[in-house]
């Protein structure tokens, strides 16, 4: 993996205002000061079971772009932490993640964008893609039937979904059934042993997303 000797860039507290008030944010930039080629968002799992900026599979996401140049901002919902405004069902967080991204953009003057999410952050991320369109989508324990997913079409950008066999919430095959009709086709990482918060099973998911943005985030 390109960059995966860099030392894990300090991360910088930030607010960031959106639609319902400020948002928490970490920036993280393994290049300060240098003009990067893309830039990562990464959206949290649910807010009211526990869903943080600081969830560990959402900092694997972004380290893993880190090393591969790219900075990142995690950041918290509406209504977690020091994000102003309340819990909106998944309709203010697309909002939330748009504005986010808008002014990621404005920060580092750089439009593609690689953009991802965990769980409820996932079913998120696939929404923001219609108006965000980024270079590339990962989505982690996609939730479908858990949260409503409505997509009039596919993402247009490269997309790989990750989800694990022994997940107790999401089964794999019920998301690749999901995700079958939709062209341009997803790519589907199933990743063994791995449960919704992939326990023990981070490096496997790590090697998946890197191998997928590495090769230029192709589709099949």
């Amino acid at each position: 993996m390109s960059g995966n000797a860099l030392r894990a860039p300090v991360p910088q507290a930030v607010l960031i205002d959106g639609p319902a008030g400020r948002l928490e944010a970490r920036v993280e930039d393994p290049s300060p000061g240098s003009g990067p080629r893309v830039l990562g968002v990464v959206c949290h799992p649910h807010p009211l079971y526990g869903g943080t900026m600081q969830n560990k599979v959402v900092h694997t996401l972004a380290r893993t772009m880190q090393e591969l140049a790219a900075p990142t901002v995690r950041f918290n919902f509406r209504g977690v932490g020091a994000s102003e405004g309340e819990h909106d069902d998944g309709r203010g967080e697309v909002e939330d993640a748009l504005a986010v991204i808008a002014w990621a953009r404005a920060r580092w003057a750089c439009e593609p964008l690689w953009l991802a999410g965990f769980s409820f952050g996932a079913a998120v991320a696939l929404h923001a893609c219609a108006t965000a369109r980024p270079a590339a989508l990962v989505t982690v324990a996609l939730p479908v039937k858990r949260v409503p997913i409505e997509l009039a079409t596919a993402p247009a950008c490269p997309w790989l979904i990750v989800q694990g066999d022994r997940d107790d919430l999401v089964d794999y095959r019920a998301v690749a059934d999901w995700a079958r009709p939709f062209m341009p086709p997803a790519r589907l990482s199933v990743v063994a042993g791995a449960e919704h918060f992939f326990h023990g099973r981070l490096p496997e998911l790590r090697t998946a997303v890197a191998e997928f943005l590495e090769r230029g985030s192709q589709t099949p």
